[in-house]
């Protein structure tokens, strides 16, 4: 099961559409806009700060090499508007026949905070990795990403370690001096 959207290129921006909202991002500024769609009206408008928070994690755009700056600015974003959650808990369907009406509230809820999740995450990649999770749920999106890149991060880490305590003061060099080398 997946997000359903679509990705437009559209002269200079990228429209990211999908069934309550539209993304637009200027790539010249790198800023994000977020608009309730014309058939949403009736919808509450909770998502006020919607833009705040796309301004927010829009500082860092994934590419490859900063998930742990793109997923810290993601979490803070979704801790402040309760939404964390969608990360680490997987959208599992509810049959409506034998479900309990709270049951079916907190399904509905839980996929209508993931789409959003999943847009604002989709919306701050490049677009090489845009057009990979384009159609998953932020928990799919979340755990794949962790499992690729976290595995990056610990062989580099490794490396440094390594680099650290191989490195010895050469002859003649005063103790500060090394350590500002290192």
């Amino acid at each position: 099961m997946g997000v359903s959207g679509v990705i437009i290129v559209d002269g200079a921006c990228v429209v990211y559409r999908h069934i309550n909202f539209e993304m637009i991002m200027d790539p010249e500024s790198t800023k994000l806009i977020c608009m309730m769609s014309s058939a949403d009206q009736s919808a509450p408008q909770s998502n006020s700060s919607v833009p705040s928070i796309l301004s927010l994690c829009s500082k860092v755009q994934l590419n490859g090499t900063n998930y742990n700056d793109w997923i810290r600015n993601i979490k803070m974003a979704l801790r402040y508007e309760n939404k964390e959650y969608v990360l680490e808990t997987e959208l599992v369907d509810v049959d409506t026949e034998t479900a309990t009406p709270e049951e079916i509230a907190s399904y509905q809820k839980h996929t209508d905070d993931a789409t959003k999740v999943a847009c604002i995450m989709i919306a701050t990649m490049n677009p090489e990795l845009q057009r990979i999770y384009e159609d998953y749920w932020p928990y799919e999106m979340h755990k794949e990403l962790a499992e690729k890149f976290r595995k990056q991060e610990r062989i580099e880490r490794c490396e440094v370690v390594k680099d650290f305590t191989n490195s010895k003061p050469k002859d003649g060099e005063s103790i500060c001096t090394h350590v500002q080398r290192m």
